[in-house]
């Protein structure tokens, strides 16, 4: 993903997850911070205390977003070949979903994959994250159908 692009995905997830300097419970119950991340998954560095800083966030954000490309590069190569926009919200959905429950959307996965926008987005809509993250989603699944940026 190239920087500008990077930037903006940075900037849609601060908006979508939120920014947050101390712990909180996301709506399934685990334990939170920074940029919508997991602590039960990956745990402050040794030394860290709260409330974060501003750079200690961007810190755990950067080392988020490496993990999504890296597991976005393992299991859908095909995903750096999308548009800009099309990148960035498979991104925002895997750093949501995780890759384990992204794979889950195998119908929606394939017809990004093929090029079929409109079939892409009406999966990503029907399907209970939708109903979950509600207008995140609806901006989505419209950035996935015309490949432009709301």
């Amino acid at each position: 993903m190239n920087p500008d692009n990077e930037a903006q995905l940075i900037e849609e997830l601060r908006r979508d997850e939120g920014v947050r300097y101390v712990p909180y419970r996301d709506t399934k119950g685990i334990p939170t911070t920074g940029v919508g991340h997991n602590l039960q998954a990956s745990p402050l560095p040794a030394g860290w205390s709260y409330p974060l800083t501003d750079a200690q966030v961007d810190t755990l954000l950067h080392a988020d977003l490496a993990n999504v490309y890296h597991d976005l590069n393992t299991s859908l190569p095909w995903w750096a070949d999308l548009n800009d926009v099309r990148q960035r919200v498979i991104c925002n959905m895997c750093f949501n979903l995780g890759m384990s429950k992204l794979t889950g959307f195998k119908n929606t996965l394939a017809a990004m994959r093929q090029g079929r926008w409109t079939d892409a987005a009406a999966g990503m809509l029907n399907s209970a994250w939708a109903s979950q993250v509600g207008a995140r989603a609806q901006r989505l699944a419209q950035m996935m159908r015309t490949g432009e940026s709301l």
